[in-house]
């Protein structure tokens, strides 16, 4: 027999033939109908669509929101915009903190592999994270969603998608068996596009203003 068979021994009662063995085979297996080929997992949509709600609902609050000209603001800085784009600028280095220390975390270094690299991953993400929410708020409220030119409307249009793809990372982190690209793509996507805010705007700013406070 190819199922695995367990073999119960009843003593029956009353029967003169000495002990009944009875064969119980396993029920079968139950098969799973195949997930069709490049069909996204349902595990990766909705997270995809919660982050396209949010990239929208940011815009659209950024667009109708009328812009008051100061929201952020620290001493010791000459202007609200400056406080921005240093805040910004932080932000951009413990993202770039988190991609070495994932390559670290993946063996991608050529052997260099701490064990403290997942802390550093872990938290140079939360820094570049929350060094960018009083970004977003002055761009929100101060600003707007701005579309002067080609540089302000990407980086309006980045900002949205931003907080976008990086809630569709929280949302997709936490879960189980997803293919092993999704991680590496979506966190890609993060810091490519954190990478694309700096450039159109605190990267501006010292090429058109100087690096100053």
């Amino acid at each position: 027999m190819t199922a695995r068979q367990r073999f119960e021994t009843d003593v029956g009662r009353g029967a003169g033939d000495g002990p009944t063995v009875r064969v119980l085979s396993d029920p079968p297996p139950v098969v799973t109908p195949p997930v069709p080929a490049g069909a996204p997992p349902a595990s990766v949509v909705v997270p995809l669509l919660v982050g396209a709600a949010v990239a929208v609902a940011i815009g659209a609050y950024a667009r109708v929101h009328q812009p008051t000209g100061i929201a952020v603001n620290v001493a010791g800085f000459s202007s609200p915009q400056a406080v921005k784009v240093w805040l910004g600028s932080g932000a951009a280095f413990f993202a770039v903190v988190q991609l070495f220390s994932a390559l670290a975390m993946w063996d991608r270094l050529g052997g260099f592999s701490p064990s403290w690299a997942g802390g550093l991953h872990r938290w140079s993400g939360r820094v570049a994270f929350l060094l960018t929410v009083p970004v977003a708020v002055h761009c929100l409220y101060a600003l707007g969603f701005a579309d002067h030119d080609l540089r302000t409307l990407l980086h309006s249009l980045l900002g949205c998608l931003f907080f976008g793809v990086f809630t569709t990372k929280m949302l997709v982190l936490p879960k189980r068996g997803l293919a092993g690209w999704v991680l590496p793509v979506v966190g890609g996507l993060v810091f490519t596009i954190l990478m694309g805010i700096w450039v159109t705007s605190s990267l501006w700013y010292f090429t058109t203003f100087g690096v100053g406070t």
